[in-house]
């Protein structure tokens, strides 16, 4: 029963709104106590988790990775995709909006922070939609589930989380996320064409752009383009490391910056403030994660969750549905990374025991958490989406509804044929 109370007390400090890093390592110290009964030994904890938290070399991706994502927004080049994608689908019904799920897909290849795509895309999509008659359920719902590509497509910030908390692959992990990625854009693609079949007023007018502007347009994002082909590269050769790909790709986002005239003293300052502040967040989560992880170890946990659901002999697909639908009602109520970090010491071992690939439940886990970031009551990216746009929040769930449908056919595709996930690393460990 005692085992209980660090549990209880996370939920309490998370309802009183401590900040979850905080939470976590509180209830961690207090559970380690609890176990151990020796506040010395709490002592000696506290000292070492930081710095072995910290001081794995593959967190170094982390910083790499949100520094080329600053770089990109710093330098405009979301605007540019955009609008390239709007020129060349907007003579299609609805095609602003496919636009705009297109457009995040290739922003999430420079960024791999959902949140941080769907600031960005509302501020330059939502509006363009609104003048042309789109509704804003259509508009925002666009924007907040094509936000989710990002963390889908590499570099992926929560696939480079997973990766560490798990030890698998990150290489692995980044290139397994393309073809669900690309699995997922084309399900939105289609699901917003049907809905606007159904409601043709949702998006009225339809736009053609010249073709001189149109070929324009694609040379103002190619610079864009050879930095994803490059990062992509880097990984599936595996001629370099995550870290170092991450460090390839923010010096070539800064180098875009600076030929395009559009990064200026100003902007490189604040994306450096912004990466420090923002991996020091992740880091200090990752802290605090560790310590209950710590506790979680010494109580034996994990490890009788794990023997009490073999002994039932439950089915394996069970138990992946089971988990499947734990993440998606978890992952309303909370962000990405600290969702990964508080239920994988449960969840991996019970995974991995049932036998499944640990690179496929990492992108079975991004999709899961994804669902959960734009579907009420919560939603952290739909939040984020009303807030910067200015949609009221209950347009944003109705768009966010409806074109979540294409999230759930995507697991659900993974879920059965997992080779949509496995194929790529797969060869890429055979190359």
């Amino acid at each position: 029963m005692e085992i209980a109370i660090p549990f209880i007390v996370l939920v309490l400090f998370l309802l009183l709104g401590i900040p979850i890093a905080f939470a976590l390592g509180g209830a961690g110290m207090l559970g380690i106590w609890i176990v151990k009964g020796n506040w010395d030994v709490v002592m000696a904890t506290l000292k070492a988790v930081p710095f072995n938290t910290v001081g794995d070399y593959n967190l170094t991706t982390v910083p790499m990775f949100v520094l080329m994502a600053f770089f990109s927004s710093s330098s405009g080049l979301a605007r540019d995709l955009y609008t390239a994608a709007a020129n060349w689908l907007s003579h299609i019904r609805g095609g602003l909006a496919t636009a705009t799920v297109f457009a995040c897909g290739i922003f999430g290849a420079m960024s791999g922070a959902s949140v941080a795509a769907a600031a960005v895309m509302a501020n330059v999509a939502i509006p363009n939609m609104r003048r042309y008659g789109y509704s804003d359920p259509l508009a925002a719902g666009a924007v907040g589930v094509g936000a989710t590509l990002t963390i889908l497509i590499p570099p992926s910030v929560p696939m480079v989380i997973y990766g560490v908390a798990t030890q698998t692959s990150i290489g692995a992990l980044l290139i397994a996320g393309i073809v669900p990625g690309i699995v997922l854009g084309i399900l939105l693609a289609a699901t917003i064409m049907i809905w606007v079949t159904i409601s043709p007023s949702i998006a009225p007018q339809t736009v053609k752009t010249p073709w001189p502007e149109r070929w324009r347009s694609l040379a103002r994002i190619w610079t864009s383009l050879l930095l994803i082909i490059l990062v992509i590269v880097l990984l599936y050769s595996g001629v370099a490391t995550p870290t170092e790909v991450g460090a390839v790709g923010a010096f070539a986002a800064m180098l875009i910056g600076i030929f395009s005239r559009r990064l200026s003293w100003a902007s490189a300052l604040h994306a450096l403030r912004e990466t420090i502040r923002t991996s020091a967040m992740i880091f200090i989560i990752m802290i605090g994660a560790n310590l209950f992880g710590y506790f979680m170890t010494q109580s034996q946990v994990p490890q009788n969750l794990v023997a009490a659901v073999m002994e039932m002999q439950i089915n394996r697909w069970v138990i992946i549905i089971g988990v499947t639908i734990g993440y998606f009602v978890i992952s309303m109520f909370m962000d990405e990374i600290p969702l990964l970090l508080l239920t994988l010491p449960l969840s991996f071992p019970l995974i991995s025991a049932a036998g499944f690939d640990p690179v496929w439940f990492g992108v079975m886990s991004t999709l899961m958490v994804s669902m959960g970031l734009v579907f009420p009551p919560v939603g952290m990216v739909a939040f984020v989406v009303a807030a910067t746009s200015k949609v009221d929040l209950m347009n944003v769930y109705r768009g966010t509804g409806i074109l979540i449908i294409a999230i759930f056919v995507t697991t659900a595709l993974v879920m059965i044929f997992p080779e949509i996930a496995l194929w790529l690393p797969t060869s890429m460990r055979k190359g």
